[in-house]
């Protein structure tokens, strides 16, 4: 085992590990760290704890320090020179009629790179930008081209549910999506309703999947003739995967009647689960092209 403590950077959701040090470092705090882009200003999101050497990344950097009064001020002067470097590269792009959507800056911490994000259709002849930039701002320069889900995770919003989006709060990667997940947990599979601020398939519906698929595995499909507790046979006509529920068609005394048993009623035989969408040739070739979309964030490093 090993100590170490976990940071987060502005422009990344990953958490990163380091070595303390021996250095008392408390959660909240910002530390002063090396990484693969340079000097780093991190917010310690993760204090001291003790890992096993096999969920780090070797080697594991030690933190420079913990972050002085001037290191913040410095980081707070970044930002400011960020909001500028934004102006002035979205005043170049449209000099050269770049067909690219300028969405955001970043300086690092020591100031060696700027990086500038943005997002287009294709690929981008940036050659004559780069040298413009570098020549004003004197430094190294970076251009990075993120898919619609990195600029929404960027700039953040609110989603359908009234909150604050995931990917802009907490959720350090992404993580793939697919038309099954909204399927299994009985959502519209009208692509304007599962799709999230980025026209992508919304991320959280990752997050209930394993149990809803657990849920129906114990369920029988819709259509299915199942045997009620009370011997009366009857066609499932829909099911309620969190309450565990199945409304069932039965005959009695010649005549049709809707009843609701609770699964552990009923008996019948697993079936491999159906994939009918029951929606438009249209939509399903919509829903699928949301489905292939990329799913890596491409702020991390």
């Amino acid at each position: 085992m090993i100590k170490v403590i976990g940071v987060r950077f502005r422009k990344a959701g990953k958490i990163y590990y380091f070595d303390p040090a021996g250095m008392d470092i408390e959660q909240g705090q910002h530390v002063i760290v090396e990484t693969a882009r340079g000097v780093e200003y991190g917010l310690v999101v993760l204090g001291v704890k003790e890992v096993a050497e096999d969920e780090v990344v070797q080697p594991l950097k030690q933190v420079i320090r913990v972050a002085t009064a001037e290191d913040d001020e410095t980081s707070l002067k970044n930002k400011e020179k960020e909001k500028k470097a934004f102006q002035i590269c979205l005043e170049k792009i449209k000099k050269h009629g770049l067909e690219m959507k300028l969405i955001d800056t970043e300086y690092t911490f020591d100031n060696n790179k700027v990086l500038f994000y943005f997002t287009a259709d294709g690929r981008i002849d940036f050659r004559e930008l780069v040298k413009d930039l570098a020549a004003i701002f004197k430094t190294r320069i970076e251009l990075r081209q993120i898919g619609v889900r990195d600029e929404t995770k960027a700039v953040g919003g609110i989603g359908t549910c009234g909150r604050s989006l995931c990917c802009h709060t907490f959720l350090s990667d992404f993580a793939p999506v697919s038309i099954k997940m909204a399927k299994d947990q009985n959502l519209s599979l009208n692509p304007t309703k599962i799709s999230g601020v980025c026209g992508r398939l919304m991320c959280c519906l990752k997050n209930e999947e394993d149990i809803y698929e657990e849920l129906n595995s114990k369920l029988p499909n819709v259509g299915d003739i199942v045997t009620t507790d009370e011997g009366l046979k009857g066609e499932v006509i829909s099911v309620t995967a969190l309450r565990q529920n199945v409304k069932v068609i039965v005959e009695i005394n010649d005549e049709k009647e809707i009843r609701e048993y609770k699964v552990d009623r009923l008996k019948f035989k697993p079936k491999r689960r159906k994939e009918n969408l029951n929606i438009s040739d249209a939509e399903l070739k919509e829903l699928e092209a949301l489905e292939r979309q990329e799913g890596k964030s491409k702020f991390d490093d």
